[in-house]
């Protein structure tokens, strides 16, 4: 099975191939170790643990900083959401009362209510009254 470089569109030589494999192999190899040494019970020992407690600490605190914060923002969305709603129908609530009175404060509706009280409209011009100072 031949290779081709991906750069130079050229089959690479079987030294070459060799070499790479090489490097692969001995990259997966180190990462093994690194991985055993991590979970070697030796690694794990109380000292360790008591040595990184105050850093496990911390990131326990800011990982329930962080489950807070998110509880806050989705409170605070859910918040703006209901009040959003709430402008709407208000903003509905006003439109419709506005029409209303309006409508209520035509001069012709005036005139029927004004009826009902037994009240007429007026079919004269108003009067002006003038008062007159003596001069003394």
């Amino acid at each position: 099975m031949s290779r081709k470089n991906t750069i130079k569109n050229k089959e690479l030589s079987e030294d070459i191939q060799e070499e790479l494999s090489d490097a692969v192999e001995e990259k997966v190899e180190e990462t093994r170790n690194f991985l055993r040494s991590i979970f070697a019970p030796k690694q794990l020992s109380m000292y360790l643990v008591t040595k990184n407690l105050p850093f496990i600490a911390f990131l326990a605190f800011l990982g329930l900083l962080y489950i807070s914060n998110r509880h806050l923002a989705e409170r605070t969305v859910r918040q703006i959401d209901r009040l959003g709603r709430e402008v709407k129908e208000l903003s509905w609530d006003y439109k419709s009362l506005s029409a209303e009175l309006m409508k209520l404060t035509t001069q012709s509706e005036i005139a029927k209510r004004a009826d009902t009280l037994g009240l007429k409209e007026r079919t004269q011009p108003p009067i002006k009254l003038e008062v007159v100072k003596d001069k003394k």
